[in-house]
């Protein structure tokens, strides 16, 4: 344990001592079997590491540097010890990799279906917090990375079938093992390049719309900028389906939406070559109306709902590139 943790597991709460300087950042979240992971095709290992991986992406939205984890466990009886011992592995590689610290939790038995709560505690510097309330008129809107990938390896996964000599692989490891861009966060909210960020756990379009309504402003997101892989795009090809409607509404990319001003250019800049091999997209830009739109060419159509929680999964029209 690092020295900051004056008491860890064992005891009946951990102790930590705070950065000096800093601000705490504590964000929680559950996964539950049969609404946020299924066993029949998601390792034991990828469930650990999804845990932990869905709060390190919170902080990372926060530009906060991820610190101390605890964890809750609800097992059912027919819990094996080897897959506890594979989803404490599989937590704690992705802890590891982020230097942070599991300092405490709790193990409890349940009728219902298996849990992991995480509370994971991050730190930030009082002006390097970042939030969904910032973006103005004339901001332009980045992503990290590219969308749509988990909700394809989601499908392919559920499926379990081969589809035509496509390699879904990377885009399964997308959804089983998605990786927090905590440090593409970090930066651009150090550098105070970012005027609002948000992570993409349930999409883009959900992403958009919560940061401009915290915002108070609209956005106008450019069709054809929008990275979609090229293994996505193979599948919907496949499929008959729609690429573009996949990466503005599918969830679980736990990518990053940042808006930044005009006159951060140049930090942005610099922020930008401290991503590492994380690739940084501009997407659209912030407007003073608050409509909410999608342009492709000439067209212009409403950006789709998103997905709600309680409703299940977006539905609605194509969104034809």
């Amino acid at each position: 344990m690092p020295p900051w943790v004056v008491v860890g597991p064992g005891d009946d709460a951990a102790v930590i001592e705070p950065e000096r300087g800093a601000l705490d950042v504590v964000t929680t979240d559950a996964q539950v079997e049969g609404i946020h992971f299924d066993r029949r095709f998601v390792p034991p290992d990828a469930i650990g590491h999804r845990a932990l991986a869905v709060n390190l992406s919170d902080l990372a939205a926060m530009g906060a540097q991820p610190r101390a984890v605890l964890l809750s466990l609800a097992l059912p009886d027919e819990t094996l010890v080897s897959e506890l011992d594979a989803m404490l592995d599989g937590l704690l590689a992705l802890a590891n990799a982020h230097r942070t610290v599991l300092i405490g939790g709790n193990i409890t038995r349940t009728t219902g279906p298996l849990m992991l709560d995480v509370t994971a505690i991050g730190t930030v510097k009082r002006r390097r917090v970042l939030t969904r309330a910032g973006a103005r008129p004339g901001d332009e809107v980045y992503v990290t990375g590219t969308l749509g990938d988990a909700a394809v390896g989601l499908r392919s996964l559920r499926d379990g079938r081969a589809d035509a000599g496509l390699d879904m692989q990377p885009c399964e490891a997308r959804y089983l093992r998605p990786q927090p861009r905590v440090r593409a966060g970090v930066v651009v909210g150090r550098n105070r390049a970012a005027s609002s960020c948000m992570d993409l756990s349930d999409g883009l379009a959900d992403a958009a719309r919560q940061v401009a309504e915290a915002s108070g402003v609209g956005m106008n997101i450019d069709a054809a900028a929008i990275p979609i892989s090229d293994a996505s795009r193979a599948w919907h090809a496949l499929q008959g389906l729609d690429a573009l409607h996949t990466a503005l509404t599918g969830g679980d990319d736990y990518e990053l939406l940042f808006t930044v001003r005009p006159a951060q250019r140049g930090r942005f800049r610099g922020a930008r070559k401290l991503c590492g091999d994380v690739c940084v997209t501009k997407i659209g830009m912030v407007t003073k109306e608050r409509d909410l739109i999608v342009t492709s060419g000439e067209q212009v159509k409403p950006l789709p709902q998103g997905y709600e929680h309680f409703a299940g999964p977006p539905t609605g029209g194509p969104y034809a590139e």
